[in-house]
């Protein structure tokens, strides 16, 4: 069984060796900008892990628990109901968001938290809700900004290689005088044009990442602003028409009937 397992440890060794190799031979052709860019592409292959890491622990789109939420608090009665019924709805909603790590959760809780404090400033608290929401933005966002460097930058390192490459190139070219190898000139360029290569290789699947990215973050901040607006203007359906027809006597004894109930926007949408 020992020799047996030195044999495997042996012939995996083996195979391994001439694919190191040829990686390092390939780097030591290269040059110092090749080694750069492998280097990049370590710090992106890094940065895109520990990013999709982090989304994966947040949550970042899932919608469940802020659904869920809101609508425990659109069964909540009026301004005029009792105030037990008020903090049964309030307690519901925030039981449904306990325990998320999702963005929009998190926000939504603060918000409710902060609509639970007696005669609360709502521009105070809306203040206060964009701080926190940027604030976690800002988590999200945190090193996709190197993401994008890596990616603008990883072509131009190539083509400054491939420069570099030809500018040796023809200087070998230069110092054979007469006696001229094609070869050379051929091996130089191949070199030259291996660090162009590397750098498109690198840029092209950051970029797509990046976007995906920035995109998922992008539509969170969505979510956290559509969560907020529909908490916030919770009783406008139910209070604005009743508002309206107070002042322009729409709804009264000598206005023409249209129907019977009516939803509660089509007033403010016939007026409009």
């Amino acid at each position: 069984m020992t020799d047996s397992l030195a044999n495997t440890l042996e012939i995996a060794e083996t195979s391994l060796t001439p694919a190191s190799g040829a990686i390092a031979t390939g780097l030591g052709q290269g040059g110092p900008v090749l080694w750069v860019l492998a280097l990049l592409s370590v710090a992106a292959l890094a940065i895109i892990l520990v990013k999709l890491w982090q989304f994966s622990r947040l949550q970042i789109n899932a919608s469940e628990p802020t659904e869920k939420a809101l609508q425990r608090w659109y069964q909540q009665p009026s301004g005029d109901a009792p105030e037990r019924l008020q903090e049964q709805a309030l307690q519901q909603a925030l039981a449904a968001l306990q325990g998320s790590p999702q963005p929009t959760a998190r926000l939504l809780d603060r918000a409710l938290l902060g609509l639970a404090v007696p005669k609360v400033d709502l521009g105070l608290l809306r203040e206060e809700l964009s701080r926190f929401a940027n604030a976690q933005l800002e988590q999200l966002r945190a090193w996709l900004r190197a993401l994008e460097v890596i990616a603008a930058l990883s072509p131009l390192l190539g083509l400054l290689g491939t420069v570099l490459g030809m500018i040796e190139a023809f200087r070998q070219l230069e110092l054979a005088g007469s006696q001229v190898d094609p070869a050379i000139l051929s091996g130089g360029i191949w070199q030259a044009l291996l660090t162009t290569a590397a750098g498109l290789g690198v840029a092209i699947p950051v970029v797509l990442v990046h976007s995906w990215l920035e995109r998922r973050v992008e539509r969170c901040g969505h979510q956290m602003e559509d969560a907020v607006t529909r908490l916030l203007t919770r009783d406008l359906g139910r209070e604005a028409p009743r508002g309206l027809a107070q002042s322009t006597g729409i709804g009264s004894a000598e206005a023409p009937q249209t129907g019977g109930n009516d939803a509660p926007g089509s007033v403010v949408a016939d007026a409009v």
